[in-house]
């Protein structure tokens, strides 16, 4: 069965970018036509391919022929690259590669391989946000081609790589810590004291409370923080305990603008990498390039 580009192109426009309209923006085109083309797709292979809804997501033949999709896309754009000069204009009209990652890789050793990747291949980047719990959902529903995730287990249609450990140490200022734990820190005064939290999704906290020190299953309320920077802030300035990652708390730590509250108890989260298994050199360069910056900067597995 031979597909028209055209209706790939707008397979993956619409699943990228998650409605009809705004794909139809990208490729220059009608809402009426981008549904043409994926209607023409699914009359060819006789299923829906895709979940009309908010955003919108491939079915399980859907997911099949997004993947050799993208896979033409990448396969396209690395032969171009290989025999047209690239110039200031391609680049700027070049298909970005999506990634999904969690905040505190970017805040601490995402960036500099991308930086590397970006150097070595000319290629654009487009970062996605979302919990480390969270971000192979991102995979699972064909919007990114990679992710770092805390999910081990591979996503279907993907390949997997340990990358490293994050560790968490649980961290408030000297003033907190005197005036909420006087008596020391146990999983009950965890609980009463003032907490942070990054986001909703957050579960370190509590994860710790119940993992680490030994506290029954509970809810805490946090103070909402969804910034990685502005976290360390908020916990030196009082606001709250909270998980903090170790390269963000480690100087803070050394000059005792923070405080460890639990020594020698932390919170490890071992992360990896998972890619769609695409014949790409591009992907595998970008795996590369985190296989080598998280052995840098990440606790060993």
């Amino acid at each position: 069965m031979q597909f028209q580009y055209d209706q790939l192109s707008a397979l993956v426009a619409v699943v990228r970018e998650g409605s009809f309209e705004r794909a139809a923006r990208t490729l220059h085109v009608t809402p009426s036509a981008v549904s043409q083309r994926i209607r023409q797709l699914e009359e060819r292979v006789g299923q829906t391919v895709l979940v009309r809804g908010t955003p919108c997501t491939t079915t399980g033949v859907g997911q099949s022929i997004y993947r050799h999709a993208l896979q033409v896309e990448l396969l396209e754009k690395e032969l171009l690259g290989a025999v047209t000069p690239a110039t200031a204009e391609s680049a700027k009209h070049a298909t970005p590669m999506t990634v999904a990652a969690n905040a505190d890789s970017l805040a601490t050793w995402l960036v500099p391989a991308l930086a590397d990747f970006v150097e070595r291949t000319g290629l654009r980047i487009e970062i996605v946000l979302d919990d480390q719990d969270h971000t192979a959902e991102w995979l699972r529903s064909g919007r990114v081609l990679g992710a770092v995730t805390a999910e081990a287990r591979p996503v279907r249609g993907c390949r997997v790589q340990p990358l490293g450990t994050m560790r968490y140490l649980a961290t408030a200022s000297p003033t907190f810590a005197a005036r909420w734990f006087p008596d020391g820190v146990t999983a009950q005064t965890l609980r009463r004291a003032p907490v942070l939290g990054f986001n909703r999704k957050d579960q370190l906290q509590e994860r710790f409370v119940r993992r680490v020190m030994g506290g029954r299953a509970g809810e805490l309320r946090a103070h909402l923080v969804p910034s990685p920077n502005a976290f360390v802030e908020s916990s030196l300035l009082g606001l709250g305990w909270g998980m903090n990652p170790e390269p963000l708390a480690s100087a803070h730590l050394k000059s005792k603008r923070l405080v460890d509250l639990a020594p020698r108890k932390w919170l490890d989260v071992p992360l990896f990498w998972q890619q769609w298994a695409l014949v790409s050199d591009s992907l595998n360069k970008l795996a590369a390039a985190l296989s080598a910056q998280a052995a840098l900067s990440l606790r060993p597995m």
